[in-house]
């Protein structure tokens, strides 16, 4: 099939090559994918369907079905396909990382903790799954855990500004100051909008 110059030759590429083989789940989600980017949402929801339908392990159409529902605002929805996207893939780190912010957003901590260790335990790369990691850890006032998890993400990518604004705060929890307004001063830099109450308490350190 020839290069599609644009998004809508893209999505009559996919239309043809799904009226050509309506059981190809690959090509339901391709076309879908291409649909959210237009925000099509409602006709995109019904081709992840389709998708799903022909190809059950198809992991990562639960997963934007996952994202559909929470931009509705529904995370029970999203929890529950994300929940069936790890159960048709063994190992899907994204799909645990999907969990463990759901999981965050309802405030159980303990179970989004669970979920975001599985998911760095699939990928040791997923920078997204440190930093929510990194949160859930600070919320439950693990404090060294929340620091190591952070410098796990700036590790990954060095300059990740939400990590180095999440180590200045837990660095100041930790009274380390010194690192506090090391990591604030990168975050700033790297054009992150520190709350300002962080900047005032940190000035007093300098």
């Amino acid at each position: 099939m020839a290069k599609a110059k644009n998004v809508d030759e893209y999505i009559e590429q996919q239309r043809m090559a799904i009226a050509s083989n309506p059981d190809c789940g690959t090509s339901h989600y391709n076309l879908a994918v291409a649909l959210i980017g237009q925000k099509n949402f409602d006709e995109a929801e019904k081709e992840l369907h389709d998708a799903v339908g022909c190809s059950p392990s198809l992991a990562e159409a639960y997963v934007q079905l996952g994202g559909l529902c929470l931009q509705r605002g529904d995370l029970d929805g999203c929890l529950h396909y994300n929940t069936q996207a790890i159960n048709s893939r063994a190992g899907f780190s994204e799909g645990y990382g999907n969990i463990g912010f759901i999981h965050l957003q309802k405030g159980d901590l303990d179970k989004s903790i669970a979920a975001l260790r599985k998911a760095i335990i699939y990928n040791s790369n997923f920078l997204q799954a440190y930093t929510t990691l990194a949160n859930a850890y600070l919320m439950k006032n693990l404090v060294v855990e929340s620091i190591e998890a952070n410098l796990k993400a700036i590790e990954i990518e060095p300059n990740f500004a939400i990590a180095h604004n999440n180590l200045a705060i837990a660095y100041m929890q930790n009274d380390q100051f010194d690192k506090a307004v090391e990591h604030c001063d990168m975050a700033v830099k790297l054009g992150y909008p520190v709350a300002p109450e962080i900047l005032k308490e940190l000035e007093q350190h300098r």
